[in-house]
Order: C-alpha cells, then sequence, then structure tokens
C-alpha cells in the first residue's frame, strides 16, 4: 500500500531546476501559516481565498485581512458567495463536523480553486483544510483528485496536520499576533460552538 504521505514528503523534498506554481486555497492565516513555511521555498505560491462558508460576513473579512498582515505573496480573492454555499449543504444542514455537510462545502471551495488553477496555467492546486484535526483529510484528497481529473490540473496530495502541523500552525499565530477564530466558519459550526460552551 503506497503511504502517500511519505510519497508527498519525498516529492516536496525533490531537487528542482524551477518552482512549479501553486495555487493554494487557504481558509484562514493561522492555518496557511505553517503550510506556507512548508512550502514555500519548493512552489511559487499563489493564495486563494473562496471561503463563501464563512459565517458572518464580518468574520470573513475579519480571516481576509489576516493575510495582509503575514502573507507576502499573491492572493486572489473569489466572491463571497454565501448563497452558492448554503445551495451546496442544502438538506444536509443538521449533520454535525466531518459529515456530508462538510464534505459539499471542501467540494465546492475546491472545484473553485481547481477552475482557477486551471484557467491560470498553475501546476498543481490544493488547500490548507487538511491542517485541521477536524476536517477529513482523506476525503478531501479525493476530492482534489477527482476535480484533479475533471480539470485536468495535478492535485497535490495534502495532509498538512502530521509531523505536528497543526501544532506549528498554533506556535506561529502566537508568533505573528494573528487572529484564531475559535469555529470552523459557517453558520452551523458556529452554532455548534455556542453549543458545547453553554
Amino acid at each position: 500500500m503506497i503511504d502517500h504521505y511519505e510519497a508527498f514528503m519525498e516529492f516536496i523534498h525533490k531537487k528542482r531546476e524551477y518552482k512549479p506554481k501553486l495555487l493554494l486555497h487557504a481558509c484562514c492565516a493561522p492555518c496557511a501559516s505553517s503550510v506556507l513555511e512548508l512550502l514555500k521555498d519548493v512552489f511559487d505560491i499563489t493564495i486563494h481565498f473562496y471561503n463563501p462558508n464563512i459565517y458572518p460576513y464580518e468574520e470573513y473579512v475579519k480571516r481576509l485581512n489576516e493575510f495582509k498582515k503575514f502573507a507576502n505573496i499573491p492572493v486572489i480573492e473569489s466572491a463571497y458567495e454565501d448563497k452558492a454555499y448554503y445551495e451546496a449543504v442544502a438538506g444536509l444542514e443538521s449533520l454535525g463536523e466531518r459529515s456530508k455537510r462538510c464534505f459539499s462545502c471542501y467540494n465546492l471551495r475546491l472545484k473553485k480553486t481547481a477552475q482557477l488553477a486551471k484557467e491560470h496555467n498553475f501546476d498543481y492546486f490544493t488547500t490548507t483544510l487538511s491542517l485541521s484535526p477536524y476536517k477529513d483529510s482523506n476525503k478531501i484528497n479525493e476530492i482534489g483528485q477527482n476535480l484533479a481529473k475533471e480539470y485536468e490540473v495535478a492535485f497535490l496530495y495534502s495532509n498538512f496536520k502530521k509531523n505536528n502541523g497543526y501544532k506549528r500552525s498554533i506556535e506561529l499565530s502566537k508568533e505573528l499576533g494573528l487572529y484564531r477564530q475559535n469555529y470552523c466558519g459557517c453558520l452551523f459550526s458556529f452554532e455548534e460552538r455556542k453549543k458545547s460552551t453553554i
């Protein structure tokens, strides 16, 4: 059986004459921090900020603005299409974290990233989502691979939580003074978080 993470580590440490162009979907600055630290010497990175799931809009703006604090690389912001998000998860609202509701959200955001990667001739696309211990990395990678075939652009396997990636993101957030939210981002995770603190 292939150890995808070992193959990923071998790939990013492989010597090459040029930096491949990577479109990195990012959900927030804290998650992006340790991923960028890992990949910045390997890829020519552009961040794609497409997160129509984030609720409320003020939270979306707050997370977007955090990239200006530390990410000295290009950021493409796609439109805040919260209607598209609610349509994507229609009928799944009552399901919890790591459910089909989340999988539909991953697909929505990764699909837009794959489209952009294809349109702008990126060599690869991937996402910071796999950094979170609350996200299903296997499902993220499955969706990414399917979209890679559909859009004919390579998907970079990711499980950024490995080798203390999530812990490193917490350390970097403190070092850089980044705003670190206490819920995933959507209305449903916001409500779930409120219930768990009552």
